[in-house]
């Protein structure tokens, strides 16, 4: 594509879904498409060639949903342009500027349902097999969408792509978690595939190492979802045929290193508070500065202590203290450090107990040496 300028902006277009000189002229081939008729609810990949298939979504006010980048801050994010939104706004809805500055995330527990998948691709076959870039988060986005219910095993997935990145594919090449595609429109044409190979049926957990688990949070709660449901989540560096396999009790415990584990519980009835620490730590750092305190709200009444304490140890987010406040259906978690609290919130993003999700954020109010101002009332901790 480069050699022959048939490349567009951004170049160069290696190690990325490449855009391409008429790729408006793609794009807006789906208007032709009966599939994106009858559609309402349509997920398309935020590559700059698809900015076409966006502008025509939001034109069509339909609902557009946007993968968040590298799905480092959840799934989705809901493109809401502005009241009376002219032509113009809605085209720099559909840029990659706009969908930081006109979205909203969308969590794991809203009830979405997408009725087609538009994705972006390095090369693609006429009989429907696709090659990314290979980083696989395309076929993960995919994957994902199925564990959370939001998709059907007949929801059609389009791509756009240039006439010369249709190109044979051999079929050893695609493994059992590669997405498949049923149409695909170029400058000049529009396939229908027929595929009839079969898409994703969900995370296939044991092609996810530790490190991917690491790089996007979501696939925590995913994972503990499906672990209370009593699906097999065993992963990558678990499973028997990896080198130097670690158990799961193992790798959990590695992976708590550097987390302080919760210890002990009392509880106060006259504040509703439950306190949850290791006072020999709490002493350590207390002398070394402020603690960074997490807030965690929107706790379904009636949920006990133990239920939050086994979803943080679930997502290794163990911390110093917990002070639990059931009444008023938050709680409030205490770390060493800010950049660990951030690192805590970034993991729970989604997380949820009893079907509701739970808002956690950085707590206004930071502790300071053991103490905590919550609407002007000062409570000591222990």
């Amino acid at each position: 594509m480069e050699a022959n300028n048939l490349a567009d902006f951004p170049r160069p277009v290696h190690h990325r879904i490449p855009n391409f000189k008429g790729s408006h002229q793609a794009c807006d081939a789906v208007r032709e498409l009966e599939v994106f008729n009858r559609t309402s609810e349509i997920k398309v990949d935020p590559d700059k060639p698809l900015e076409g298939v966006r502008l025509v979504t939001l034109q069509a006010r339909k609902t557009l949903l946007v993968p968040t980048p590298r799905l480092r801050s959840g799934l989705f994010n809901k493109i809401v342009p502005p009241p009376g939104a002219t032509k113009e706004i809605l085209r720099i809805c559909a840029t990659s500027q706009g969908v930081k500055d006109y979205s909203v995330p969308i969590g794991l527990d809203a009830k979405v349902q997408v009725d087609l998948v538009v994705v972006g691709s390095v090369a693609v076959s006429e009989k429907g097999w696709r090659i990314g870039k290979g980083e696989g988060f395309a076929d993960m986005e995919y994957a994902m969408m199925v564990s959370m219910g939001a998709i059907r095993e007949d929801t059609p997935v389009v791509t756009i792509v240039h006439d010369c990145q249709v190109v044979d594919i051999a079929e050893e090449l695609l493994d059992d978690h590669d997405l498949t595609v049923d149409y695909i429109l170029t400058p000049t044409r529009t396939i229908k595939t027929g595929c009839k190979r079969p898409k994703p049926q969900g995370i296939i957990w044991h092609k996810i190492s530790y490190k991917m688990l690491e790089r996007i949070p979501i696939l925590k709660n995913l994972r503990y979802r499906e672990k209370q449901a009593g699906k097999d989540v065993i992963l990558k560096d678990e499973h028997p045929d990896f080198p130097n396999a670690r158990k799961p009790e193992d790798s959990d415990e590695n992976a708590k290193s550097g987390n302080t584990k919760l210890q002990t519980e009392s509880t106060s009835a006259q504040i509703e508070h439950c306190h949850v620490g290791n006072d020999s730590l709490s002493a350590k750092s207390e002398t070394h500065g402020a603690l960074a305190t997490v807030y965690v709200g929107n706790i379904p009444p009636g949920t006990r202590v133990s239920e939050l304490k086994s979803a943080l140890r679930e997502f290794h987010a163990s911390p110093l203290r917990l002070s639990w406040q059931g009444a008023q259906c938050r709680a409030f978690l205490d770390y060493t450090d800010k950049m660990t609290a951030e690192s805590v919130v970034s993991s729970l993003k989604g997380l949820s107990l009893r079907g509701q999700t739970l808002r956690v954020e950085m707590a206004k109010n930071q502790r300071n040496k053991g103490q905590v101002e919550i609407n002007g009332q000062r409570n000591e901790s222990e």
